[in-house]
């Protein structure tokens, strides 16, 4: 895939660097270039190489992830990854990008490298080609009413008919617009436009009812709501 961003992982648990490196490398748009088990290693690696996107723990070490935060300050992205719920507000007055806390599931995960997503752009962003029925077939984003998961298929409900192609919900929500669709379960994916109506649990779309769940309700009635 062109275009990934390259990623880092900072962390002195050998098992919170195995979690994070397989979250990426099941991620298309991210691209693992190094690891390590401690701050000052990272920072001389940061300063020698351009790095996208440095997930760092905080509670390492002589260096913690906060410091080494400041220490790289524009230089890449950050999204913290720890156990340590006390350090969020001095974390998010770092313009971090995210603050993952552990255990992390992939979905959240996800949401974080979403917030890096750059903004798709009008001519370009109108369509997705997928495979089924042994044929790539061409998908309009503005056909698509919602996207449910099925284990490693998906299928794209579209206004007239539904498209069952073998991909993830993860990396089909990576290629649509995050500003046209939603995710609302880990399971689900819905166009903000096909929704006729919702309430706190579920949303509405042909009459069919849409979970949201615990992880993604604030954010979906904070879209919803604006």
């Amino acid at each position: 895939m062109t275009n990934q961003l390259s990623c880092i992982v900072v962390d002195d648990e050998p098992m919170g660097i195995e979690i994070i490196e397989s979250f990426i490398n099941k991620t298309p748009q991210l691209k693992l270039i190094n690891t390590f088990d401690n701050a000052i290693d990272a920072l001389r690696y940061i300063e020698a190489n351009k790095i996208d996107i440095a997930f760092l723990d905080i509670n390492m070490p002589e260096i913690n992830g906060i410091s080494l935060a400041k220490l790289i300050g524009d230089k890449s992205k950050i999204i913290f990854t720890t156990a340590h719920r006390e350090f969020a507000i001095e974390g998010f007055n770092l313009n971090v990008t995210d603050y993952l806390l552990k255990p992390i599931a992939y979905d959240r995960f996800i949401k974080a490298v979403n917030k890096l997503k750059p903004k798709q752009n009008a001519d370009n962003s109108s369509y997705i080609f997928v495979r089924s029925d042994r044929k790539m077939i061409k998908i309009n984003f503005e056909d698509i009413s919602y996207i449910e998961s099925l284990s490693d298929y998906i299928k794209i409900h579209l206004y007239n008919k539904t498209i069952i192609t073998r991909e993830t919900i993860s990396n089909i929500e990576s290629k649509i617009p995050s500003q046209n669709f939603i995710r609302t379960h880990r399971s689900y994916i819905v166009s903000i436009k096909a929704i006729e109506s919702f309430t706190n649990e579920y949303i509405e779309i042909n009459k069919k009812a849409i979970p949201i769940s615990r992880s993604y309700k604030e954010s979906v009635l904070k879209t919803l709501q604006q």
